[in-house]
């Protein structure tokens, strides 16, 4: 044990529905529950698996006291008999155990609904990571990733950069990392563009709309280069899913204009264009063995397939033939 270390609170509340903030939560508690305890061990479990007595053999004081971080997934979800045994477990709970219940702030049921405010109540320690919809939200948010690695951008280059990445904040995130690497801390508009020039060919939505246009080996030789220089699996994983998803709900909507269709389907113009683009030549069959694709590739690259290299490739030449599939 670090005796310098803090430990985390007991009682963590995740809330909201941004995937890559949910993640870097529950990363940065296990992190701070190792550095107390380095054997502390990490249980990830959806609510909807999870009956009463499972929970209370998870939460149940250890025999050698070893630490231990609980995370209950999809906590919207809950039934009241689960809730209950939550509510439950809060008036004693137990020494060395960590638990993280995620939340979208939602929820069908009366027990979803109010989880939340039982938590809080209970002292929850609570972490909000909404979906950033706004554009000032996402510049806040390049600058806050630029600052986290010590870096300085200024707002010609934050525009930049959202404007060569797109929306999503894991591509911004990994790109922000790369470029106060790249440039020694300062970035600016111009370091953006020589940083996509250098690199155009193997972001993960580079990967991902080579795999959608059908084109199997142009997809599978950006992605062995973005494998070479180290982009993470899941950012090409997420960037592949995002591209189908995007192709299905856009064809599913009908032909129509971008700027109608922005609202109903809850994104932006440009992107239902590129979309209406890249759905030519797809057919309802085909997509429906993309989506089963991108789904199993989703949890492969969290830690089921034993070769998560070997899993983004079989999935990048499936989704490249399901284009064709007639």
């Amino acid at each position: 044990m670090t005796a310098q270390a803090t430990a985390p609170a007991p009682l963590q509340l995740v809330l909201g529905e941004e995937e890559l903030l949910i993640e870097r939560a529950v990363r940065e508690t296990l992190a701070a529950a190792r550095a107390r305890d380095a054997t502390a061990e990490l249980t990830r479990v959806r609510v909807s698996d999870l009956t009463a007595p499972e929970l209370a053999e998870l939460v149940s004081p250890s025999l050698f006291s070893e630490g231990r971080v609980i995370v209950l997934e999809s906590a919207q979800d809950i039934s009241q008999e689960l809730a209950d045994a939550v509510a439950a477990y809060l008036k004693d709970p137990a020494d060395g155990v960590v638990l993280v219940v995620v939340h979208t702030g939602g929820g069908r049921s009366k027990a979803g609904k109010t989880l939340p405010a039982v938590l809080k109540k209970a002292g929850a320690e609570v972490t909000e990571c909404p979906k950033l919809t706004k554009p000032a939200e996402r510049e806040q948010f390049v600058r806050h990733e630029v600052r986290r690695v010590h870096g300085k951008i200024d707002p010609a280059g934050v525009a930049a950069l959202i404007d060569a990445v797109g929306s999503d904040l894991r591509e911004l995130s990994s790109a922000a990392t790369q470029l106060v690497a790249d440039t020694g801390g300062s970035v600016d508009a111009e370091a953006v563009r020589r940083y996509h020039r250098g690199r155009a060919d193997v972001t993960g939505f580079a990967v991902a709309e080579k795999a959608v246009s059908g084109d199997r080996a142009a997809a599978l030789e950006s992605l062995r280069w973005a494998m070479q220089l180290g982009v993470p699996h899941v950012l090409v994983a997420d960037a592949l899913a995002d591209a189908v998803r995007t192709i299905a709900r856009v064809s599913g909507a009908g032909r129509g204009n971008p700027n109608q269709m922005a609202g109903e389907l809850g994104m932006p113009p440009w992107k239902i264009r590129k979309a209406q683009g890249q759905s030519r030549g797809w057919n309802p069959d085909g997509l429906a063995t993309a989506m089963r694709v991108v789904a199993r590739l989703n949890a492969e690259v969290k830690g089921v397939a034993a070769d998560p290299g070997y899993a983004l490739e079989r999935a990048v030449l499936e989704v490249a033939a399901a284009k064709g599939d007639r």
